[in-house]
C-alpha cells in the first residue's frame, strides 16, 4: 500500500488497499481516517482532482463507513 503526497492545504497523503476498497487519509492536523468499501475509480479521481479536499467532501466524506486510526499531533506548548 503506497503512500501517496497530496498537494492539498487539507490532505497530507493518500494509501489505498485496492484488494479491501479501502482507502486511508492522512490530513493536514495528524488525524488518519480509513474510509472503507471505497472504489478504485473514486480514489484515482481524487489523485487527479484539483482539490482533494473540495473533491473529499463531495464524494467520500459521509458516503463511506469510517474510522479513526490516529489522532490529531499535539499542538505546540500543549
Amino acid at each position: 500500500m503506497p503512500r501517496i503526497d497530496l498537494n492539498s492545504t487539507a490532505l497530507e497523503a493518500a494509501t489505498y488497499q485496492d484488494e479491501l476498497a479501502l482507502l486511508e487519509l492522512e490530513f493536514r492536523s495528524g488525524e488518519i481516517y480509513q474510509y472503507d468499501g471505497v472504489p478504485a475509480q473514486t480514489y484515482q479521481a481524487l489523485l487527479m482532482a484539483e482539490s482533494k479536499g473540495a473533491y473529499f467532501h463531495s464524494h467520500i466524506r459521509n458516503r463511506f463507513a469510517y474510522a479513526k486510526i490516529h489522532p490529531a499531533k499535539p499542538k505546540p506548548g500543549c
